[in-house]
């Protein structure tokens, strides 16, 4: 790779305000890394749907062990799950694992939402009906991939996570790995994992490698060959990332590329033509974007020579290792800080059942606590800087957490708050009128609304 080249690369997807880490590897090599602090090496990152490839592999070993086939029908691995007397849905008795893994199920649309409403989700997912033939309608699916995980654990006695550990995870290095489970004890299969991004590249070039790590076959290169090849279609649009076939589990790219992917931006790109891989996790609404800018500038800058002087370019290293999520801006010190500081707003009715909060200055640096049922959730916020943390407030006890704050203005302090194991981010405004409070609430990226409704009350 050429330096100039790589140079470019670096500053076009660093220049992605949303980039939280990257690490590209060619012929086998790291020639670019770098995290945006806090986001840090050494941490766990959440990969939303680029689990899904992980699961992926599961299967491929537990067929490769004669478990069970790509070709089995569902309803026969789920037998006790089918009420006596009853005859199911004649497309449902037609789906195997392969329409699982491809995303070709039979339903008409999505089934997650009203599967993981419940509390078995296997038994929701076969009693739901099955609009169209298994195998000729692509729609995605995380309630498909939970079963290929309810699969695996039915017939090893081992959650996935702990099925992988000594097939994958071990080998490649891979270590503090957690994944989310179901009511059941079940891993949920299609998200939930969460790695460091090392480990994202691991998994690619162990992919790019045909299923080879350290002169030992790890994974089945049939299984490699057939996860990664096209088996569906799922769009025409020549310029989309998500319209050039579906594997097992795994996304086709332009450019004879191949990937996992996750929600926000969590990416495992191999690139078998380059001899590349690109891993990057992130907080992005436009995952289009990202896509493109390697194809853009990483493309062109992988020439067919051997690695160059690239690897070891002080530039480079030293834009990488800048790189960072902006703390609060603003000024550290206001006249209102004397007056509001540790006073208590109770706020009025709101839906997310919080009940008060306050603001509790000491020199430049400030704690935020606001208050639900569960009692209070302090946050100390950096001046200037992050400060690490926890924040239990939320649907998750104990995240990790670093907090800034600033006053934007003489009556309005910015908190932000970087969940630094995930891809989210969250700015509280705190806008004080008198004794009035108003804090709007926004997060950088959601599966729903992004700005939550203001809380509003009065100081105490």
């Amino acid at each position: 790779m050429d330096p100039a080249a790589l140079a470019d690369v670096v500053r076009s997807l660093t220049a992605l305000p949303e980039l939280h880490s990257i690490m590209v590897l060619r012929h086998g090599f790291v020639v670019a890394e770098g995290w945006a602090a806090p986001f840090a090496p050494d941490r766990l990152h959440e990969l939303f749907s680029l689990s899904k490839s992980v699961t992926s592999t599961a299967v491929g070993f537990a067929v490769a062990e004669g478990l069970f086939d790509v070709d089995d029908l569902v309803l026969d691995l789920f037998a006790e799950h089918v009420p006596a007397g009853t005859e199911p849905d004649a497309n449902l008795r037609r789906m195997r694992v392969r329409h699982l893994l491809t995303m070709t199920t039979g339903h008409d649309a999505d089934t997650s939402p009203v599967v993981f409403a419940t509390g078995d989700w296997v038994q929701a997912f076969l009693r739901l009906p099955v609009e169209h033939e298994p195998g000729t309608h692509f729609v995605y699916n995380s309630a498909a991939t939970y079963m290929l995980s309810a699969i695996v654990q039915k017939l090893t006695g081992l959650t996935v996570l702990d099925y992988l550990r000594p097939r994958l995870f071990d080998p490649l290095g891979i270590t503090g790995q957690t994944w989310e489970t179901c009511p059941r004890g079940i891993n949920v299969g299609g998200w939930g994992l969460s790695i460091k991004t090392e480990d994202i590249a691991r998994f690619g070039q162990l992919y790019l490698q045909k299923g080879e790590w350290n002169g030992r076959q790890l994974v089945p290169e049939k299984w490699v060959e057939e996860a990664t090849s096209k088996q569906i279609a799922n769009g025409t649009a020549e310029n989309s990332d998500w319209a050039q076939g579906y594997g097992y589990q795994f996304w086709r790219c332009r450019h004879g590329a191949y990937r996992g992917d996750g929600a926000f931006g969590q990416y495992c790109i191999v690139m078998p033509q380059q001899d590349a891989v690109l891993a990057i996790t992130s907080g992005v609404g436009d995952m289009q974007a990202v896509l493109n800018a390697a194809w853009d500038h990483l493309l062109p800058a992988m020439q067919t020579e051997p690695l160059s002087a690239s690897v070891a370019d002080p530039d480079i290293k030293r834009k990488l290792k800048s790189l960072s999520v902006r703390p609060a801006e603003g000024s550290p010190a206001s006249p209102t800080a004397r007056r509001v500081s540790g006073r208590t707003c109770r706020f009025e009715a709101n839906e997310d059942k919080i009940e008060s909060g306050r603001l509790s200055f000491e020199g430049t640096r400030c704690t935020m606590t606001l208050r639900d049922e569960r009692g209070e959730h302090p946050v100390e916020c950096g001046s200037g800087a992050w400060a690490k943390g926890t924040y239990s407030l939320g649907d998750r006890p104990k995240n990790k957490v670093a907090a800034s704050g600033a006053w934007t203005d003489e009556t309005t302090y910015t908190v932000k708050l970087c969940f630094y194991e995930t891809p989210f981010l969250q700015t509280l405004t705190w806008n004080f009128a008198e004794d009035q409070v108003t804090v709007n609430r926004k997060m950088n990226v959601g599966f729903g609304p992004t700005e939550r409704p203001p809380l509003v009350g009065r100081l105490s």
